[in-house]
């Protein structure tokens, strides 16, 4: 197994929980994780070499239809994630591909389906680097677009990520902000509040090196104030942000309804499953 972790590896179905704590800061941890030191021990479980752990190939309807790869392993615990069981459980979760597995299972779906796009979502996409970046070589040429969906924790904690994905013109970057700020991003996913700025650090580092990236903002327990506050500072940055400002928000998805109960949050605005507005798909 890879990885340099310095504190202990927890083991078992409490792993991520146990991780987060060994990863807490401040006085008392109490301010929460450090989703970087997180990302580090996770890597001894859920990356092996050129190998990363996978739970599930599919194709779907999302951006009006492409072929997705779910990993296993995510730095940030939202309490709103649809894939928290997996992501709970990376030590036992999914089985191992190489590069070359995830872009034939990839093209495979892409071409029996007539999919321009494919992806790679469930977890954190980032944390197995090595991994991630071979499967974007191998998937050049083939014709696909690559949208790359993440937190964008590592690539605002170390623009060389920014750098290495702007070798292959055919990725676009989604982040995906846990809310509004970072007293919301705290509420909502646990890790400490300055966390949320390696999000928006994360898309200026992708701009700077001119690789496409947009941000898709988890809207669900914002208030309007807060968010236009993140568009002010967004156009900061770029006003291209807040030209493809996307709108994200909670999938009350049965397991999603159980965690969202669990921790005393509910969303000010969400969606059943069967009711998801089209223009969110």
């Amino acid at each position: 197994m890879r990885g340099g972790s310095t504190y202990p590896l927890p083991r078992g179905a409490r792993f991520i929980s146990e991780l987060s704590a060994s990863a807490r800061v401040g006085v008392g941890g109490s301010r929460g994780y450090d989703p970087v030191r997180v990302a580090e021990g996770l890597r001894q479980v859920v990356c092996s070499g050129r190998r990363r752990k996978y739970y599930r190939f599919r194709g779907g309807r999302w951006y009006g239809g492409i072929a997705t790869a779910d990993c296993v392993g995510c730095n940030l615990r939202c309490v709103f994630c649809w894939g928290w069981q997996v992501r709970d459980n990376p030590a036992r979760a999914g089985f191992w591909c190489s590069p070359e597995e995830v872009v034939g299972r990839l093209v495979g779906i892409a071409r029996r389906r007539g999919y321009s796009q494919v992806r790679i979502s469930g977890n954190e996409p980032t944390i197995c680097r090595e991994h991630l970046l071979e499967v974007l070589e191998r998937l050049e040429g083939a014709g696909l677009a690559f949208i790359l969906e993440t937190n964008g924790i590592l690539i605002g904690h170390d623009a060389s990520y920014a750098r290495d994905l702007s070798k292959y013109d055919f990725v676009h970057v989604r982040v995906s902000l846990k809310g509004a700020d970072p007293e919301e991003f705290h509420t909502l996913t646990g890790a400490v509040p300055e966390a949320f700025e390696l999000q928006l650090k994360a898309l200026e580092h992708l701009l700077d090196y001119g690789v496409p990236a947009h941000p898709a903002v988890m809207l669900s327990f914002s208030e309007g104030w807060r968010v236009e506050r993140l568009k002010e500072r967004l156009a900061e940055i770029d006003r291209s942000l807040v030209e493809e400002f996307e709108e994200e928000y909670v999938f009350l998805y049965p397991h999603v309804v159980e965690q969202l109960r669990r921790h005393g949050l509910w969303p000010k605005v969400a969606y059943r499953p069967d009711s998801i507005p089209e223009e969110l798909i």
